[in-house]
């Protein structure tokens, strides 16, 4: 098998595998008495009965690094004879690409990341000084994406919910509580939903999974004139207070959205409607979980296929054909995780 390291950057372009970046070290900073812990993932990817060209991609740890998560260096092994890693030009998402001639009958990667994190949380009960964002970023989580409108039913829903608030936060508070109210989650429904918030609406059938109600609040926040946006990831270790709330060993089933909003006070603040709901989530995040990246309507690099609405899973064409990431049969892959001391 060949193994090789390759560095996480922030430029917009092709990366080439094979840059050396050995896992970094992370001192026992604290803020606030949130203790840094650092966890790594391996993600192993098969993709079964190829025909013609494979390809696969595999989301990274979020970039660029945050006041709650950084980044601690990756790694891959497999038999690809292309890999690159990508930074998408829209969201910054991390990509790790991998691509298998049409001779190749067994295409797998394995690609290890590490990095640190530290539960967020943002106190909403003073005056804040956050720093200030860029026009740019704030314009783009305003604007409404294939599955998350911020026009007609979704509009005039919000509306309805946030009559009477007048701060940003008052009003995403007012949309978080409805939806803790008035939807639940189906377990029936496929993977992590699709964030299709429009079709939700109106049918009037309110339940989904994190994917459709966390969607579901950034499109009704986004609809008031307040940036949102979600953002998708994976749990990685046991939850501190709540059994329900956390994967450690293998995550493969472990993949969870969240969503923040963008208040003029308090600047990004952290909440989860979709998360035991009543647990009052909103303004901070246990982060027993790895945050990747905050992509919509997403192109994946070198694919044929249609975008995909979000980024959370393993994806892999054959023949230009896209396969099912739910389907273990198409594509199989394992997501190991592990807190790493010392």
């Amino acid at each position: 098998m060949d193994r090789r390291t390759f560095l996480t950057t922030g430029a917009a372009a092709l990366v080439g595998a094979g840059l050396a970046r050995p896992f970094a070290a992370l001192g026992a900073e604290t803020s606030g008495g949130a203790r840094w812990r650092t966890f790594e993932v391996t993600t192993r990817l098969e993709i079964i009965q190829p025909s013609g060209v494979t390809r696969a991609w595999v989301p990274l740890p979020l970039m660029p690094d945050t006041d709650y998560q950084k980044s601690l260096g990756q790694s891959w092994t497999g038999n690809a004879a292309l890999t690159r890693v990508v930074r998408d030009d829209k969201y910054g998402a991390g990509i790790f690409y991998a691509e298998w001639p049409a001779g190749e009958t067994a295409p797998e990667v394995e690609v290890t990341t590490r990095f640190a994190t530290r539960d967020r949380e943002v106190d909403l009960s003073k005056p804040g000084s956050p720093a200030p964002e860029e026009k740019s970023v704030l314009r783009k989580y305003t604007a409404g994406t294939k599955f998350i409108p911020t026009d007609g039913i979704v509009r005039k829903q919000a509306l309805e919910v946030s009559r009477g608030a007048s701060t940003d936060v008052e009003k995403a508070r007012a949309v978080y509580e409805w939806i803790v109210e008035n939807t639940f989650r189906d377990p029936k429904v496929r993977g992590c939903g699709l964030g299709d918030i429009k079709a939700l609406l109106q049918t009037g059938y309110l339940g989904g999974k994190c994917a459709d109600l966390n969607a579901l609040f950034v499109g009704m926040v986004r609809s008031l004139g307040i940036p949102a946006r979600d953002l998708y990831g994976v749990r990685v270790t046991k939850s501190a207070d709540y059994k329900s709330l956390g994967r450690s060993g293998d995550i493969s089933k472990g993949q969870h959205c969240r969503a923040e909003f963008y208040s003029a006070s308090h600047g990004w603040v952290p909440v989860d409607p979709a998360d035991v709901r009543k647990l009052g989530l909103f303004g901070s995040w246990e982060m027993n979980w790895l945050a990747y990246n905050y992509a919509a309507d997403l192109k994946l690099p070198g694919s044929s296929g249609d975008q995909i609405a979000f980024f959370m899973y393993p994806q892999a064409e054959t023949a230009n054909e896209r396969r099912d990431s739910l389907d273990p049969d198409a594509v199989k892959y394992k997501l190991i995780s592990r807190e790493v001391t010392g």
